[in-house]
């Protein structure tokens, strides 16, 4: 056996850096043994004859009888060619370490004359040794390289560890922006700090196992606070779909309280037919996940599949709601408008809308020509310091965000259009450039542009509003009319109408806005309408003579009635609950602000009590000599002796007299309560 050499290893090619391969042979897979991945692979020692799995680490660790390495050290190798085997190894790992050494960048060196730091102050007198030709000057600079001071600052220790990081970055392709990390700097300035000896930033697995399990537990802790008030405050499950740079489907899930969103998963739908019963499984164990009395609605797109899985879980859960998302729905009612089909069904607002179609598609293909081509692109790059925007049609209100930013390079555009460069400029496709030219130059192109964006910003304003993280489900009701009556006022004062006047396009516009409002409204909006102090305040109503509050609009309080009956399916506690509102919304509030704590100094010292006792009626010169209301100072809405109160009518106007509002008495079965 002594005399075994690589020619009894014929199956095998010697791998200069794998060298001690050729002492074994590679055997095949049993039937039905299954090999791990990673490189693992069958093979049998030339010296014992023994077969074992593994990779070239176990190779080595069996034949020269390195212990700890899960394998057992070959006892048939003799002294001497285990000594040969050692070389060989030591070869292979000295020539790699010298590889490694070679490709070495070395560092680059300290610049000339860095010394200790010059104060800003000295640099701004132009004292600046650094640019002194005076030779005594440079020779106090070679001198002072080394002093203490300047070692006590480390500067030569400070550059290279600057040079290294840089080296990080342009090596590992990190983006500069990484820099502005606030855990970065943190984790240099900890280190500075601390002093730890032989201390080495975490590897490879260590950031993907185990430190990452340690984060991830450490933020379910931090989030358990802001779980632990869904049960009280409630929250809403918002899922999307979206493909990865793999394009893989993936859905996600979060939950959206007052305390912020949470992601709770993703799930990766390859494969799936995407159909209303598996979107209704992902939301219900989402649902069960979280717990169903905790959630208040689901909130996703508008698609019919989603409308159909929103209609399975309302099923099941019926004080569960499913919510239209209203960022979706406004940007299709964009769509609707600035992109409009020319389709049978559509024809009549193809009709009113094609010009704005024709104003996109103009605004597209000036984008186009110039970014296709190299020499346009860098005779625009010359004029304009902004770029041009490639706006996916994936994103909300792609062709606002488009013609705004043509609208901001306006003048550069046509600085450009009107130049000698461009007139120079010659290429196959004149057409096409005249075309742009024309465009570019025309002040009624430009004028649609602008007012395409007036009428629709105040679509685009709500959009931005709702698309954030902050809870807007009780606004949602009021900005969709006043967002209708800025639309109308800016379609009527361009066309120089009256308000009672007929206007064709405003009808087409508003029948779209309706039409989606319609399909995106829910009882839930109309409930949290009706629960928003602000629509019953004074202030509020005054502002536009068709407002009123909440209680005395028909079609909110049918919908708010719906959604109280689904809450509280007992009549005794649905009774109790209309009484409750029928008290909240009985009288108008001063200002959309006057609903505070009745503990706080500003209830108990200000207006806000009076108002709170007396209602419309109250005079700030009663807080003087009003003997009929201080009478009642000390009572609250929560006593006994206010609950005989009367609400009285709200439509009265501000003015009504006391006499006037407690006279009416409360009555839950009246219409004009409409709970």
């Amino acid at each position: 056996m002594d005399e075994v050499n690589s020619t009894e290893s014929s199956q095998e090619v010697s791998n200069a850096e794998s060298p001690l391969w050729q002492y074994v042979t590679k055997v095949e897979k049993s039937a039905g043994a299954s090999v791990k991945s990673g490189g693992n692979t069958y093979f049998k020692c030339n010296y014992c004859d023994i077969v074992f799995m593994g990779s070239y680490s176990r190779v080595k660790a069996h034949l020269l009888q390195i212990s700890g390495k899960g394998i057992r050290a070959c006892r048939n190798v003799s002294k001497s060619h285990r000594l040969e085997m050692q070389r060989m190894h030591d070869q292979v790992e000295a020539n790699k370490l010298e590889q490694e050494q070679r490709s070495q960048i070395p560092l680059p060196p300290p610049p000339p004359g860095r010394g200790i730091p010059i104060s800003p102050f000295r640099r701004q007198e132009g004292s600046d040794s650094s640019h002194s030709t005076n030779p005594v000057d440079a020779k106090r600079r070679k001198v002072t390289m080394n002093t203490t001071l300047e070692k006590a600052f480390q500067n030569n220790a400070r550059h290279d560890l600057d040079s290294r990081i840089a080296r990080m970055f342009y090596t590992g392709g990190l983006l500069f922006n990484f820099a502005r990390n606030p855990h970065y700097r943190s984790s240099y300035a900890f280190a500075a700090t601390h002093s730890i000896l032989g201390y080495l930033p975490p590897g490879y697995n260590a950031l993907r196992t185990t430190l990452l399990q340690k984060e991830r537990a450490h933020v379910e802790r931090l989030l358990k606070p802001i779980k632990d008030s869904w049960l009280e405050n409630g929250v809403s499950i918002v899922s999307d779909g979206w493909s990865d740079p793999q394009r893989r489907p993936l859905i996600n899930v979060m939950a959206v309280s007052d305390g912020g969103p949470v992601f709770i998963k993703a799930i990766d739908g390859s494969g799936e037919f995407k159909d209303k019963h598996y979107i209704a499984g992902v939301l219900k164990d989402a649902i069960k996940e979280i717990g169903h009395e905790k959630v208040v609605q689901v909130i996703t797109d508008n698609a019919n599949v989603m409308k159909a899985a929103g209609a399975l879980i309302e099923g099941e859960y019926p004080k569960i709601f499913w919510t239209p998302c209203v960022v979706h729905t406004l940007n299709l009612a964009l769509k609707n408008i600035c992109a409009a089909k020319n389709t049978e069904k559509n024809e009549v607002t193809y009709e009113e809308c094609s010009w704005i179609t024709r104003v996109a598609d103009g605004a597209s293909f000036i984008r186009v020509f110039i970014m296709n081509h190299s020499m346009r692109l860098a005779m625009f790059n010359e004029f304009c310091p902004l770029k041009l925007l490639q706006v996916a049609d994936t994103r909300f209100a792609s062709v606002v965000v488009t013609l705004k930013r043509l609208k901001l390079i306006k003048r550069c555009l046509q600085a450009m259009a009107i130049s000698d460069q461009w007139a120079s400029y010659r290429e196959d496709d004149v057409g096409k450039a005249q075309k742009v030219k024309v465009m570019i130059l025309s002040d009624l192109w430009w004028d649609n542009i602008d007012y395409i964006l007036e009428f629709t910003a105040p679509i685009y304003d709500m959009l931005r509003i709702a698309d954030t993280d902050k809870p807007c489900l009780h606004l949602v009701y009021e900005m969709w009319d006043s967002m209708i009556e800025k639309v109308k006022a800016v379609i009527y004062r361009h066309e120089g109408l009256e308000d009672d006047q007929y206007s064709s396009f405003w009808v087409v516009v508003y029948d779209i806005l309706i039409n989606r409002w319609t399909k995106n409204s829910t009882p839930l909006h109309c409930l949290a309408h009706s629960l928003n102090p602000k629509y019953y305040s004074i202030e509020w109503i005054s502002e536009n003579p068709k407002r009123i509050p909440p209680h005395r609009d028909h079609e909110i309080s049918m919908e708010r009635s719906k959604c109280l009956e689904r809450y509280f399916e007992d009549e005794n506690d649905l009774t109790v609950v209309k009484y409750e509102f029928a008290k909240f919304s009985g009288g108008r509030f001063p200002s959309p602000s006057a609903l505070t704590d009745r503990r706080n100094e500003e209830y108990i010292h200000t207006a806000t009590k009076m108002w709170d006792i007396a209602g419309d009626s109250w005079n700030e010169s009663d807080m003087h000599g009003g003997a009929g209301i201080l009478e009642n100072a000390a009572l609250t809405l929560d006593e006994p002796e206010l609950e005989a109160i009367v609400i009285g009518n709200v439509n009265t106007s501000a003015t009504t007299s006391e006499s006037e509002v407690r006279s009416e008495a409360i009555d839950l079965e009246d219409d004009d309560i409409c709970v």
